[in-house]
């Protein structure tokens, strides 16, 4: 596996972050490649009283306590996926920038979506802002229930803009592995028009909007659905708000997928209320996917 991407996951010793773990290694194996298992506890630290421990016993605490947290990954790991190759590091100082130097040799960094310790909070604030919109491979957060039986879905959103190309790339290789049939997503909506025209200053044609909806996207699949036939694929056209659209048709989906920069329908998605309600609510792993720009 020399030259290849390694599978990035973040641990932390909870719950979540184990869930995130034994996803990360079970799609490290399916794409061939190194399992790395990284781990940051912060330093310096405040607010620790100078009788309860000096600064290095302190050091030394956090330390051995990311040891154990990463032997104990390590074991989770062989058990997930004997044989898999695993690497384990501990670094200390701040989450979000050794998460993105880390990013840009991975093929993907894989959180929980919830976090203690050194990820404490990852997921509700600036820290996931800063993973999806500034990091360098996509970013996968795990979280819901476990899939619906049967024929894997996978979904993913698509308004036009340009991280769509990325978006649609990850998810056509990934149904093409896997077998899962792909849920191509454009919900087509303006809040401000709906306001406007609701209050009678406006006549709209929702038929004209909804069909230059439908033919954008087919537009858009055309080239991706010509160059995997063997994948199946299903269009969801709605006027809808993205967010709920987007969790509505993921329900029971084994993965919900979108780019890191929209336009549109998805506008903001990454830097506003549909990201956090994605990241919050979605009933499945959220893959945040962005233009390499490597």
């Amino acid at each position: 596996m020399s030259g290849t991407r390694p599978v990035l996951a973040a641990v932390d010793g909870s719950e979540s972050a184990t869930r995130a773990l034994v996803w990360a290694a079970t799609e490290a194996r399916r794409l061939g490649r190194e399992l790395r298992v990284l781990t940051v506890y912060p330093w310096p630290v405040t607010g620790y009283p100078d009788i309860a421990a000096t600064g290095e016993r302190l050091r030394a605490g956090l330390r051995a306590q990311a040891q154990d947290v990463l032997a104990q990954a390590r074991l989770t790991a062989d058990e997930t996926t004997p044989g898999l190759l695993v690497r384990t590091e501990a670094l200390e100082g701040d989450a979000i920038g050794h998460l993105l130097a880390a990013g840009r040799v991975a093929e993907m960094l894989v959180l929980g979506s919830r976090g203690l310790g050194g990820f404490s909070g990852l997921l509700l604030g600036s820290t996931a802002v800063a993973l999806t919109a500034h990091g360098y491979c996509p970013v996968v957060v795990v979280r819901g229930e476990e899939p619906a039986p049967g024929r894997p879905r996978v979904v993913v959103g698509v308004d036009g803009g340009r991280s769509d190309e990325a978006a649609l790339a990850y998810v056509f290789d990934y149904a093409a592995a896997t077998g899962a049939t792909v849920v191509a997503t454009h919900a087509w909506t303006d809040h401000t028009l709906d306001t406007v025209s609701t209050g009678g200053y406006l006549a709209v044609d929702w038929n004209t909007f909804s069909q230059q909806a439908e033919q954008e996207l087919a537009a858009r699949l055309a080239p991706w659905r010509a160059g995997h036939p063997e994948v199946e694929v299903e269009s969801v056209v709605a006027r809808a708000r993205p967010a709920r659209l987007l969790m509505d048709q993921a329900k029971g989906a084994t993965l919900l997928v979108v780019g890191s920069r929209g336009r549109g329908g998805f506008a903001g998605l990454v830097l506003g209320s549909t990201s956090q309600a994605l990241i919050h609510h979605a009933p499945c792993p959220v893959v945040v996917v962005r233009p390499d720009e490597r």
